[in-house]
């Protein structure tokens, strides 16, 4: 099953974002990992918390590809620098559909 990795950034410090930018997109790619959206083109429609500087979605082949890429000592640097020039949210999500899974176990 894929999943994705979400993450929402506000931006606190840039000086790490073209390192980290430059060097992860590679390193996530050699993980099997793809970039569906990276940008800071963001339109709310429903909401009232303050948009983040930065959406990112990665879709992953597999929860343990994404565990790997985010554990990996190669990646270890990068998150540091990440965790602080910036805060947000960053989590993994399934690529499944519950409420259809739930219809197919009816039938």
């Amino acid at each position: 099953m894929k999943y994705y990795a979400v993450a929402e950034l506000s931006i606190s410090d840039p000086s790490w974002a073209r390192d980290y930018v430059a060097k992860v997109t590679p390193m996530v790619e050699r993980f099997g990992g793809r970039y569906l959206a990276r940008t800071n083109r963001i339109e709310r429609l429903e909401g009232q918390r303050e948009n983040p500087h930065v959406f990112m979605m990665i879709e992953w082949p597999s929860k343990e590809a994404a565990l790997a890429f985010y554990a990996s000592e190669e990646y270890r640097p990068f998150l540091a620098s990440r965790r602080a020039g910036s805060e947000g949210e960053f989590v993994l999500v399934a690529g499944e559909d519950m409420n259809r899974a739930a219809r197919m176990s009816e039938g």
